[in-house]
C-alpha cells in the first residue's frame, strides 16, 4: 500500500529540513512526498530542490502563479500516485511511525476512509511545548458533526479513491480547507482515531495560524460548517432552523452550542463506547 505525503510549499525552504528530515525516518518505506510549490521565488525553489534531489521518492511540481492553499491541496491529491495520502506542512514535522501507524488501519479496517492522530504544538525550533489534548475518537455517521470544537486534526490521512468520490475540496478556500476535506471525507464512511501524537506541529512568526488570517478562519471554518449542512439536508438542529443562506460565523456556530453542554457529552460519550465495542 502506497502513501503519498502531500506537501504545499509556499517560501519555506529554511524551515522545511525537518520535514525532509521526519520522512527519512519513515519506518514504513512504500511512500513518495509529492511537493507543489505555489509561486514561491526562485531561491526558495532552488533551495528546496537542491535538498531533495537524487531521491526519486521527492516529485516536485510548480504552480505556474500564486493561487493559495485551496487549489494547491486540490492538484496535490490529483498529483498523488498512493492509496493513502496524508498532508505535511513544509514548516512541520511527523514521527518515525506515523506513515506505519496510519497504513496499518487502513490495511486492516476496509470501512475506514480517513485517520487521524494528535499532534503536538512545538516551539519554532520543534521543541515539544504540549499536545492537542482536544484530539480523540469522534462518533461515526452522525450527520450533526462537524468537527467542532475540532477533534479531527493532525496527522490526517484519507483514502484517494474515496475523496475521489466527494465534492473535492473547496478550491475557492484560503483557510479551512483542511476542515473542507475532513466533513466531505467523513460522509463517506468511517473515521478512526490513532491514539498516538504524530505530527510536530511548528508555531512561528510566519506561520498562517499566527499572522493575520486568524481572524478570518472562524469565518471561513463556518461557511465549511454551513455548506456540510446543506450537503446534509439539515433544515435545523437541536429545535434552531438552519438558515437558507450564509450571513456570518455567529449564526452557524450558535446552532451548535448544545453540543457543549454536559447531557450531548455524556451521550456522545456512550455512543462511541458502544461504536468501539461493535466496530
Amino acid at each position: 500500500m502506497k502513501f503519498s505525503v502531500l506537501i504545499a510549499h509556499y517560501n519555506n525552504s529554511m524551515l522545511f529540513r525537518d520535514c525532509y528530515d521526519s520522512l527519512l525516518s519513515q519506518t514504513y518505506k512504500n511512500w513518495e512526498a509529492v511537493i507543489l510549490d505555489d509561486a514561491s521565488s526562485e531561491e526558495e525553489k532552488e533551495q528546496l530542490k537542491a535538498m531533495i534531489a537524487g531521491d526519486d521518492r521527492f516529485r516536485f511540481f510548480e504552480n505556474e502563479k500564486n493561487y493559495g492553499v485551496g487549489v494547491t491541496k486540490s492538484r496535490l491529491i490529483e498529483l498523488a500516485t498512493g492509496e493513502i495520502c496524508g498532508f505535511v506542512d513544509p514548516d512541520d514535522a511527523i514521527l518515525p511511525t506515523a506513515i506505519a501507524s496510519a497504513v496499518q488501519v487502513f490495511q486492516e479496517r476496509k470501512t475506514v476512509v480517513l485517520a487521524y492522530s494528535r499532534f503536538m504544538t512545538c516551539d519554532k525550533d520543534l521543541n515539544p511545548i504540549a499536545p492537542f489534548k482536544s484530539a480523540m475518537q469522534v462518533r461515526n455517521r452522525d450527520p450533526y458533526f462537524f468537527n467542532y470544537p475540532i477533534q479531527i486534526s493532525h496527522f490526517v490521512t484519507f483514502r484517494k479513491n474515496i475523496y475521489e468520490q466527494t465534492e473535492k475540496i473547496n478550491t475557492d478556500l484560503k483557510i479551512s480547507e483542511d476542515q473542507d476535506l475532513y466533513l466531505k471525507l467523513y460522509e463517506k464512511g468511517n473515521v478512526c482515531f490513532i491514539n498516538e501524537t504524530n505530527y510536530l506541529y511548528r508555531t512561528h512568526a510566519g506561520g498562517i495560524s499566527q499572522n493575520d488570517n486568524k481572524g478570518k478562519s472562524y469565518d471561513y471554518f463556518a461557511q465549511v460548517v454551513f455548506e456540510s449542512m446543506k450537503r446534509r439536508d439539515i433544515k435545523s438542529i437541536n429545535g434552531k432552523k438552519v438558515p437558507e443562506t450564509y450571513s456570518d460565523q455567529k449564526e452557524i456556530f450558535a446552532l451548535l452550542e448544545y453540543q457543549n453542554k454536559a447531557p450531548y457529552r455524556i451521550k456522545k460519550k456512550i455512543f462511541i463506547t458502544l461504536q468501539k465495542l461493535f466496530r
